[in-house]
């Protein structure tokens, strides 16, 4: 029975969600850790970033204005990402991959080493965690380097990798909690936008830079999550997990596939080795073939028919079985017995291929910029009522879950953040402006508890 298309990437969508999931749980820990710590305090003054060149939000501004400003600060983020991306994809079609990789082992350096050092002050500054400094320094030095090898570096597991890329989307999702409200939400719905168009129109940034590393067969120069497959890669191949097929030619004319076990494969090999007439061909006689399976001679396959014109005056044996070995170099499959080979791997070939082309190689992937922006909001409902979190998580993950299912169906890259972002948005303001209000008043006049 065909197995539908949730079975055969359930694992995947298990392996993107469970850090998705936990990038946005330790995001809302430390925002609600560090409320009344600096520098991630909603009291203290708000710092000038990328994000709000423009303007700096204060409570004292009216809406109209906190609306203006961040529409302006969204905007110019917007542009300042677009420019640094078709930046990036020039150094790439250009062959500068060495800069580019070592400006993504720069970045992921100063955001472990400054930005995850500043909270890890925080923390112990919150917690009153007795250490000393040079202890202190020690350890943010060696986290911070074998976060850039295990992140950039062959040979290191794949479990160490993934634990410094969520971690790495930890601490600029919480340095991006300090943005003022307005701009964090027109943010985020201009990142959504953004993202949309990047990697679905055409000469979209992000569509350019996946089509030339598909073109090139490479890696894509930027940080992104890598949820490997669990399961083979032979697993979806049925020659190399058969390793050979057996197709019976009987007299009625049927076609019959049966699998052989490794050890006939090597016995076979030898022998087929020592003959000097066939090396992928072996004729054997069947006997007491059931009577169900008699056919007339009019229903005959060409091919079947074929077959047995070929061997009719070298054999009397009553039906013929062909073994097809999975050999590269040692064997050689009869020039006229091909289109028997691939008329008996076609279908299940085109059918796996059809089922695992969603999955690339090596799983399916999620750039850092997603596990940034979902924690982001989560982070900011956090700031109001934990009931706008829980809506939050469950919207942003139903949006994911949604994305990997068009994934599968489209065959194609595709933006993660507009279904999620959209859904997270109307979920958090549909909770703060109304279900906030009734279960608090329902819950008050104990009608509801």
């Amino acid at each position: 029975m065909e197995s539908s298309i949730l079975e055969s990437i359930g694992q995947e969508i298990i392996g993107v969600m469970s850090p998705v999931s936990l990038c946005m749980l330790l995001v809302v820990l430390l925002v609600y850790s560090l409320s009344d710590s600096n520098p991630f305090s909603s009291s203290s003054a708000p710092i000038r970033t990328a994000a709000n060149l423009v303007y700096l939000e204060n409570p004292s501004d009216t809406t109209a204005q906190k609306l203006e400003g961040a529409l302006l600060n969204a905007l110019v983020f917007v542009i300042l990402i677009a420019i640094v991306t078709f930046v990036l994809v020039l150094l790439y079609y250009y062959n500068f991959t060495n800069f580019l990789k070592n400006y993504m082992r720069f970045s992921a350096f100063f955001v472990l080493g400054t930005m995850g050092g500043s909270i890890f002050l925080s923390i112990i500054q919150h917690f009153s965690i007795p250490i000393d400094s040079i202890t202190c320094f020690l350890l943010l030095f060696n986290y911070t380097i074998v976060g850039v090898l295990s992140m950039f570096s062959g040979g290191m597991p794949i479990v160490l990798r993934q634990g410094y890329m969520v971690s790495l989307g930890i601490i600029v999702a919480t340095w991006f909690t300090k943005l003022p409200e307005w701009t964090t939400w027109v943010l985020l719905v201009a990142l959504a936008l953004y993202d949309l168009v990047a990697v679905l129109a055409p000469g979209g940034p992000l569509k350019l830079l996946v089509e030339l590393a598909s073109s090139r067969d490479e890696e894509l120069p930027a940080l992104v999550y890598e949820a490997r497959p669990t399961v083979s890669r032979n697993e979806g191949n049925p020659r190399s997990t058969l390793g050979l097929l057996v197709a019976g030619v009987s007299d009625s004319g049927s076609v019959e596939l049966q699998a052989v076990s490794n050890n006939n494969v090597r016995r076979d090999g030898a022998e087929n080795r020592r003959s000097p007439e066939y090396t992928a061909i072996q004729v054997r006689n069947l006997e007491n073939v059931e009577g169900e399976r008699n056919r007339d001679e009019g229903e005959r396959s060409p091919l079947v028919g074929h077959s047995r014109e070929r061997y009719s005056s070298d054999s009397n044996s009553s039906e013929y079985s062909t073994v097809i070995h999975n050999r590269e170099s040692e064997t050689s499959v009869d020039e006229e017995m091909s289109p028997l080979v691939d008329l008996l791997g076609m279908d299940n070939e085109r059918e796996h291929e059809r089922r695992d082309s969603v999955v690339a190689s090596r799983g399916i992937k999620l750039g850092l910029g997603d596990f940034v922006f979902y924690s982001v909001l989560v982070g900011r409902a956090a700031m109001y009522d934990l009931m706008t979190v829980y809506a939050c998580y469950l919207a942003i993950i139903s949006g994911l879950g949604c994305t990997l299912i068009l994934l599968s169906v489209c065959h194609r890259a595709l933006p993660a953040l507009p279904i999620s972002i959209t859904l997270g948005v109307i979920f958090y303001f549909l909770t703060r402006l109304l279900m906030e209000p009734f279960v608090v008043g329902m819950a008050t006049n104990l009608m509801m508890f």
